[in-house]
């Protein structure tokens, strides 16, 4: 999943974008279902508003084309979703378990287009480095009503932290139960000093959190210089190791690392609110 500036579209522009669907360090799983499923399949609201009283994080998204669009977010969204159609294709494995999954987004972030989320996790999913690679799972997107394993949800910070039930910091990712949290805030912004591009840090948040659902936990650096494992926290620190989004970058062996996580510092402000 992935993005880029130049001309700022006016308030009868955004007015007019429907609320996309969709799609980092993470957390670790948790009991619970959420306390609001994704809503079924129908229109979409023509511009969700900021919930009065929250602050909300703006940021621009670059582009090759000649126009800048904001993304906006409140701190705290609203905790109902737009979900995004099912594949109209089937993915490249064609062996394994399969697993189906759907993707939302909170109705509270505008400025990203629904198709090109949902159309970027999968893609990422279906990567023949990804987690299909070693013939274990096949997994495919669905729609709205239908049957589905897990759902990716595309989280404002502060959802974030009730979806997770973990420790809240507004910050990280996480995977709870049948939930793939994804924090929008990471995904706009990614993180610092990670060393490749958005688009690979969107990939590695991805299937980070997938790994966590397909019962991976955290590994640690394998040594200085080599590529970072996925099922590292490479959120909140590389250790010596270079960033990297895919579980099997060569072939049908996992790459891996050392069982365990560094006890890494969580940034404690971001966009003018706190991080909880």
């Amino acid at each position: 999943m992935s993005t880029k500036v130049t001309r700022r579209w006016g308030p009868a522009s955004m007015a007019s974008l429907l609320v996309m669907v969709l799609l980092t360090g993470c957390g670790l799983p948790a009991a619970g279902e959420p306390a609001t499923e994704p809503v079924a399949a129908g229109e979409l609201p023509a511009g969700p508003a900021t919930p009065a009283g929250r602050p909300s994080a703006t940021t621009e998204v670059r582009s090759s084309s000649p126009a800048v669009i904001p993304v906006t977010y409140p701190a705290t969204g609203g905790n109902r979703w737009s979900v995004a159609s099912g594949e109209t294709t089937p993915g490249r494995a064609t062996g394994g378990r399969l697993l189906r999954y759907r993707v939302a987004v909170e109705r509270d972030i505008q400025g990203l287009a629904t198709a090109d989320i949902a159309t970027a996790i999968t893609t990422t999913l279906n990567d023949p480095r990804g987690w299909t690679a070693g013939g274990a799972w096949r997994l495919r997107r669905v729609g709205a009503g239908e049957p589905t394993d897990f759902t990716i949800y595309l989280a404002t910070p502060g959802t974030r932290d009730t979806l997770c039930q973990d420790v809240p910091d507004a910050y990280t990712s996480c995977r709870n139960g049948a939930r793939v949290v994804l924090n929008v805030a990471r995904w706009v912004k990614g993180v610092p000093r990670y060393g490749a591009s958005l688009d690979t840090y969107r990939q590695y948040m991805v299937n980070h959190e997938v790994g966590h659902k397909l019962g991976y936990g955290h590994e640690r650096c394998p040594g200085r210089g080599r590529a970072a494992p996925v099922m590292q926290q490479q959120t909140l620190g590389l250790h010596g190791c270079t960033a990297n989004a895919w579980p099997y970058p060569k072939g049908k062996t996992r790459y891996s690392g050392p069982v365990g996580a560094y006890d890494d510092e969580i940034p404690r402000r971001e966009g003018g609110y706190p991080a909880r």
